[in-house]
């Protein structure tokens, strides 16, 4: 079947097809340790014999893909590309393209407005030339120093009105919120800005074996989201289902994503996760999060739930709707 489709959780660090990063690194005149570009596409896949866990496959960002994509540049071509080929490939006609800006600087070497001003000029092109309907959301680190998430907020805010639709938490958890505790007010105020700007919230949790149902909760009741990344182990509790379904919080799923990264062990237990949202009625999505680097796109990640029995024609189109109400674009 033939359908328009939607991505709300897709990373330009993930979806950048290896030959355009390939050419940005030899016009950014990076001195890369491959013998040729066949080498090279092997490091930047999440080949399964090298990723077992999330920390292996964010490692693939931090070493390479953050990293070519830092310049004006570099952020612009990517952000274009990203949209002209999901649009060719899927006819994914609305897409949230998330990422960092402060992970493409180069430690502030170079201007966070540029790389900013630079990735909203590769969405325009893009949107004009393909007839999308695009937004970026700008994802707050983990790792980071909570002055540094401030920042990204504020920048978040000023760019609210030009193509920035939302805010993200994202990064490792190692923790239920991954916060201490002295730091959760400050998130939740940087939140509460965010929504009172009119800006869309989102939060990585819920997302490994690490990590169980209590980390979606806190993260619900504290930081008060829109929707959750991931959040596959929020089906382990029937209390935190019925939080999210009360309060209308929408999961972003990732089936390529959690299968690669070992969040599940198989399409069986991703089948029994996925049922026991859907019986709960707890609204949830279909996503790629990272196409090139997981050799997926949003028509197979829609194909495949069916084809594995986890879910049916119907339910992947009440997805595609769910995710159609839960965007952040207007």
């Amino acid at each position: 079947m033939i359908r328009d489709l939607i991505d709300l959780h897709i990373h330009v660090g993930g979806a950048v097809a290896p030959h355009i990063l390939w050419s940005l690194a030899h016009q950014q005149g990076f001195k890369l340790p491959f013998k040729d570009y066949w080498e090279f596409c092997d490091a930047i896949v999440a080949r399964p014999e090298r990723v077992h866990s999330l920390e292996d496959y964010l490692g693939i960002f931090h070493e390479w893909t953050e990293k070519l994509q830092s310049s004006p540049a570099a952020i612009e071509r990517s952000i274009y590309e990203i949209i002209g080929k999901e649009y060719r490939g899927s006819r994914v006609t609305q897409i949230e393209l998330r990422f960092n800006p402060m992970k493409r600087n180069l430690g502030g070497e170079r201007d966070l407005d540029h790389i900013i001003h630079a990735a909203l000029r590769g969405m325009d092109r893009a949107c004009l030339e393909y007839g999308v309907r695009a937004g970026l959301l700008f994802c707050l680190d983990r790792e980071f120093s909570p002055r540094l998430n401030e920042i990204l907020v504020e920048k978040a805010i000023k760019y609210a009105r030009r193509g920035v639709v939302g805010i993200d938490l994202a990064g490792t958890e190692k923790s239920a919120i991954e916060l201490r505790p002295s730091e959760v007010p400050r998130y939740r105020e940087m939140f509460a800005r965010a929504r009172e700007a009119g800006l869309g919230t989102t939060v990585h949790t819920g997302e490994t074996h690490g990590t169980g149902a209590d980390g979606v909760a806190a993260v619900v009741e504290e930081l008060r989201p829109d929707r959750i990344g991931h959040g596959i182990r929020a089906a382990g509790d029937d209390r935190v289902m019925g939080l999210l379904r009360d309060r209308g919080v929408v999961l972003e799923l990732c089936p390529t994503s959690n299968l690669v990264t070992r969040a599940v062990e198989g399409w069986d237990e991703l089948r029994q996760i996925v049922r026991v949202l859907l019986d709960r009625r707890v609204r949830l999505t279909i996503n790629t999060d990272g196409p090139y680097l997981l050799d997926t796109d949003m028509a197979r990640e829609a194909a495949r739930v069916v084809e594995h029995g986890v879910m049916t024609e119907a339910e992947v189109d009440a997805a595609i709707a769910v995710a159609r109400e839960a965007s952040f674009l207007e």
